[in-house]
């Protein structure tokens, strides 16, 4: 499977923020999520892992360690379980590599 141009202009929304797959399968799962600024995804737990992967943009990002600020080029791991949580700064996109679910 080839991907180009993984982010499309055409999947920001005023309203929140948009998940697109990329990859569905037993192991893993690929997605990349588009955020306006200030859209936010409330801090909550998941039954599985993720690597969050910030591609354009700037966050802020939870975890059990603590809130992180990410921009473009940066990451955070959060375990399975862990509370996690995003608060976008200005326009973003990131790419999430989750455990299979």
């Amino acid at each position: 499977m080839y991907f180009n141009n993984l982010i499309e202009n055409n999947y920001f929304s005023d309203k929140e923020s948009n998940k697109k797959d990329l990859i569905k399968s037993e192991k893993f799962n690929i997605v990349t999520v588009y955020f306006k600024k200030n859209q936010e995804i409330p801090s909550h737990p998941e039954p599985y892992a993720v690597f969050f992967y910030v591609m354009k943009g700037k966050g802020v990002f939870t975890n059990k360690d603590g809130i992180f600020e990410l921009k473009s080029n940066q990451g955070i791991f959060i375990g399975q379980d862990e509370i996690r949580g995003i608060k976008c700064l200005e326009d973003m996109v990131i790419m999430g590599v989750q455990d299979g679910h």
